[in-house]
């Protein structure tokens, strides 16, 4: 029996055939970006997982399994993860950008392990930079130095008699300067300082070392670079962020020339990260964008007004209930007095901008969470911020859920800290400091950042601290005070969803789901089982925004 077909029969079968399947592919759907194969942990409200995503016009259109996207789709360009990791792109909550961007050519002072290994860097730094008007560092820390005590100018006088000198403690909130540095900025024994330290010797000398709002008498005194060098300077510190997964950033304490300069940027293509802007309380900053409102774009968000309350523990400068244990004399100071904030509260209460304050003391947080409270009258979702929330007494943790204040916290500061926060605070209080899992139970979210440069622009070090309470050298055994570790799945949410509600953008990034912003990174390692050693040398292979990639490890 003969089954051969003739040769009409033939081509007729063939041409039914690719009619169906041209019908099949004109009734998918075109999209931009099609990523199948993955493990995409989505962040949604269910923590929910998927195999794939499609991206059009930089927005997801669809998350879920590999064949069925296949099958509803068709893409310009199509990604096989091939097992790979997805996650929302990471959201740094508290950061300094600009300030980190203009100080990459600094001396870096982090790690330093005495006096004489910081000047040695900075001599490194000044054959490097021969030319600079004035000699900067960033990151040393007298705890971390035998002796524990705070440098003074006599080295710097000698060596740098010529050029000024500014050298700021890790934290932000004290430096030492030099003579030259003092003499430019008209600083002498008797100058008048408030919420702040000019420190003096026995003989009431100055010893160069300054703290808080005295820091300001002389950095105001650093010229700005030129609009070009500080644009070479942002895109090469995005460089660095994007290698760490980092598409948002919430950048505390600019003032509008700042933000101008950035938002510029952006819209020529080349500054591609989304920012929070958190403006300087300054008085024309605020006749400005009070009268202007709040700016709420994809790539940019002005709605805030970034406040210090105190210093830092580590300078001494945090404002305590009680005294310092280490020093029973000092409780620290407020930077302002209650009646600004209280006055500068009921203005933004008036407003629809947030008010995010710095604040490490517990008698610094208590005065803000109270101001808060007076000022916002029962409104509980303007989002108002702490932002560190260090120590908190028992008394005022609940305030945080009572007010409606978002914690704004960084993880790093704990392990960091936790050498020498006892000493400062003493046993018992140090029992409610770096309290996350208890600020996480009162508000029930948790905005996590970094606080860069004061710790490493690495998110995934918060990550790890966060939930091991361990440092770079998974120290302690066991971790720090776990009782207030959080889980894997909330360390992922407050660097991504939360982060983006601290500032009223969870309608628009931070999760894997249709119509948020294709934001997302590709990485080798599962952040909720991999062992806490290998959190923090975790690497971000891929970094997307607005479903364009931004940065591939090569």
């Amino acid at each position: 029996m003969n089954f051969t077909k003739p040769l009409g029969q033939k081509l007729g079968v063939a041409v039914l055939a690719l009619s169906a399947l041209a019908g099949c592919q004109s009734q998918r759907e075109t999209v931009d970006l099609l990523v199948t194969n993955a493990t995409v942990y989505t962040v949604d409200s269910t923590f929910t997982k998927a195999e794939a995503f499609a991206v059009k016009d930089g927005r997801f259109v669809a998350v879920g399994s590999t064949a069925d996207l296949k099958s509803r789709f068709s893409a310009a360009k199509e990604v096989d993860a091939k097992g790979q990791f997805v996650y929302p792109g990471f959201y740094d909550a508290h950061c300094h950008f600009y300030r980190y961007a203009l100080a990459l050519p600094s001396a870096d002072l982090v790690g330093t392990t005495s006096w004489k290994a910081v000047v040695q860097k900075l001599q490194e730094n000044r054959k490097k930079y021969p030319q600079a008007a004035w000699l900067t560092g960033r990151g040393w820390d007298q705890n971390d130095w035998p002796n524990k005590q705070f440098p003074t100018k006599d080295t710097l006088d000698a060596l740098f008699p010529d050029v000024p000198v500014l050298l700021t403690r890790v934290d932000g909130h004290a430096a030492v300067v030099n003579q030259k540095a003092l003499d430019l900025a008209g600083v002498t024994a008797s100058t008048p300082i408030s919420g702040g330290t000019i420190t003096r010797d026995a003989q009431g000398r100055l010893t160069g070392l300054l703290v808080d709002n005295a820091t300001r008498l002389v950095s105001s005194k650093i010229p700005d670079p030129s609009p070009a060098e500080a644009a070479r300077l942002l895109l090469q510190a995005q460089q660095n962020c994007l290698a760490v997964g980092l598409t948002s950033l919430a950048d505390a304490g600019l003032d509008r020339a700042d933000v101008e300069q950035m938002a510029a940027l952006q819209q020529q293509g080349q500054l591609k990260m989304r920012l929070y802007a958190m403006l300087n309380p300054t008085a024309p900053n605020r006749e400005h964008y009070l009268k202007t409102g709040p700016i709420l774009t994809d790539q940019l968000t002005v709605s805030s007004f970034k406040v210090y309350a105190d210093g830092a523990l580590g300078s001494r400068g945090a404002c305590l209930v009680k005294p310092y244990a280490d020093k029973p004399k000092e409780t620290g100071f407020l930077l302002s007095t209650e009646k600004e904030y209280r006055a500068l509260a009921k203005e933004l209460a008036a407003s629809k901008f947030q008010m995010n304050t710095h604040a490490i003391g517990d008698s610094a947080n208590r005065i803000i969470l109270n101001i808060y409270g007076e000022a916002l009258k029962g409104q509980k979702d303007r989002r108002w911020r702490i932002e560190h929330a260090q120590v908190i007494t028992p008394a005022d943790m609940p305030k945080f859920g009572q007010f409606g204040i978002v914690p704004s916290v960084q993880p790093t500061h704990a392990t960091s800290d936790m050498y020498w926060a006892g000493e400062r605070l003493g046993a018992e209080r140090l029992k409610t400091a770096y309290a996350y899992q208890e600020l996480l139970k009162q508000y029930g979210q948790l905005a996590l950042g970094s606080d860069f440069p004061v710790e490493d622009i690495n998110p995934l070090y918060g990550f790890h601290s966060a939930v091991a309470r361990q440092d770079a050298k998974n120290f302690p055994k066991g971790g720090f005070q776990m009782e207030n570790a959080i889980s894997r799945p909330d360390a992922l949410r407050g660097m991504t969803t939360w982060a983006a509600h601290a500032g009223f953008e969870e309608k628009r990034k931070g999760q894997i789901k249709p119509g948020m912003l294709a934001d997302f990174v590709v990485m080798g390692t599962d952040l909720i089982t991999a062992p806490n050693e290998q959190l923090r040398n975790a690497s971000v292979l891929q970094t997307w925004i607005g479903g364009q990639q931004v940065f591939v490890r090569k």
